[in-house]
């Protein structure tokens, strides 16, 4: 059964949905954080397709100190694969989160790598 919580966040996400979209030329970079990990991902919703990823679930992913710490690294990680990619400029979307803390961290992060909101 979904929580009060969980409503909200739903209601928050279709409302930011509405109003932002990834393109070819600057897609959307949608992040989803778990009670234990951080997610991020580089979308072209014009095609439907995911571009990049990046977790903190990873194989060889160093996930050495708090959980803000990690997501900045999570959010480096996708700024260079992004950038190699030929991807310098994104349409954030925090998902129905808080920008603050993890969601905040992973966004700083990502702009210290080199990517543009």
């Amino acid at each position: 059964m979904a929580t009060k919580k969980d409503i909200r966040r739903k209601k928050i996400k279709f409302r930011i949905r509405h109003k932002i979209s990834g393109t070819a030329e600057r897609p959307r970079l949608s992040v989803f954080r778990s009670n234990k990990e951080i997610y991020a991902q580089v979308i072209d919703d014009v095609k439907g397709n995911t571009l990049i990823a990046a977790s903190s679930l990873e194989k060889g992913f160093d996930k050495s100190g708090t959980k803000t710490e990690v997501a900045a690294k999570v959010g480096k990680a996708l700024a260079e694969r992004s950038l190699a990619a030929g991807i310098n400029s994104v349409v954030f979307d925090r998902n129905g989160y808080l920008y603050h803390g993890r969601v905040k961290s992973l966004a700083d992060g990502a702009r210290e790598g080199g990517l543009k909101f």
